[in-house]
């Protein structure tokens, strides 16, 4: 089961039906099971204090990911810095939802195994990110019509 919620801030607005479906076709491909996913919406000063807490890191981060993996049931917390989020977006302009939405992706893949520490591995999870990026908009698409 996905949950969302917030710590700080308002919850964004969020088609989370879309969304969990979307999630579990992305993590189907990665042939994972959706388990207990909790994302939990911040601002800077929340994810600031998590990344030095947890991860003994002193800066800011759009995506903090605690994996509860149990084999191909996947599970965790998946801490989102909205601050950050809307930085990006206006960095590599894009939209806040677009850059949202990646983000939100970003975690699943993590929990499904994908790692971003090298250069190699960073482009293989954005171009993941992109392929699924564009499933949402077909779904989403297919949902209006």
């Amino acid at each position: 089961m996905i949950h969302y919620y917030s710590e700080n801030i308002p919850l964004p607005k969020l088609p989370k039906r879309v969304l969990t479906v979307w999630i579990k076709k992305i993590t189907a491909q990665h042939k994972r099971v959706v388990g207990n996913v909790a994302y939990i919406f911040c601002d800077d000063a929340r994810i600031l204090e998590i990344n030095r807490q947890y991860l003994q890191h002193d800066y800011f981060t759009d995506i903090i990911t605690f994996e509860d993996n149990d084999g191909i049931l996947i599970g965790g917390d998946i801490f989102i810095s909205l601050d950050t989020v809307k930085t990006n977006a206006d960095e590599y302009n894009v939209s806040f939802q677009n850059e949202l939405y990646r983000v939100i992706i970003h975690g699943i893949l993590h929990l499904c195994g994908q790692d971003d520490q090298t250069p190699e591995d960073q482009a293989s999870m954005t171009q993941l990110e992109n392929e699924a990026l564009k499933i949402l908009d077909e779904k989403q698409t297919a949902l209006i019509d």
